[in-house]
């Protein structure tokens, strides 16, 4: 596999592991839904999958700790269909409007449940610094 290859399966996953470090050092691992845009992955805090906070673990994660890694994987029975794909990169909350309103129109591009409601929660972004993919 290549890396044009590796973004490809990336972009078309629909579902991603993140990995977080708490800030005491543990890691926390969580599913996700993501869009990549560019060399930045994004992912919003919504309020449609069950949340008892949209003040997430994984935001207080990031702001103690942005190191922040990101899988996509596909399984079969069939071992030689086996691959992954995993980023590593810099986390930050989105701040920028401008920026917050682009990746909401992509996961929303993504996403059908982002069109019919907005997520009304944090935008993580991670910049992504370095690719790594098996086969």
């Amino acid at each position: 596999m290549d890396q044009a290859r590796a973004r490809r399966l990336l972009v078309e996953a629909r579902v991603a592991v993140l990995a977080t470090v708490t800030p005491e050092g543990h890691p926390h691992l969580v599913p996700c839904c993501f869009v990549l845009g560019g060399d930045t992955i994004y992912s919003a805090v919504d309020d449609i999958k069950p949340k008892s906070t949209l003040a997430l673990r994984r935001l207080e994660n990031v702001r103690s700790h942005p190191a922040v890694s990101i899988l996509v994987h596909h399984y079969a029975e069939d071992w030689s269909a086996l691959w992954w794909v995993s980023v590593d990169g810099r986390g930050r909350i989105l701040e920028d409007q401008v920026e917050s309103g682009m990746a909401l129109g992509l996961l929303g591009a993504k996403y059908a449940q982002y069109q019919e409601a907005t997520p009304p929660g944090d935008i993580l972004a991670v910049g992504i610094e370095r690719w790594r993919w098996w086969p």
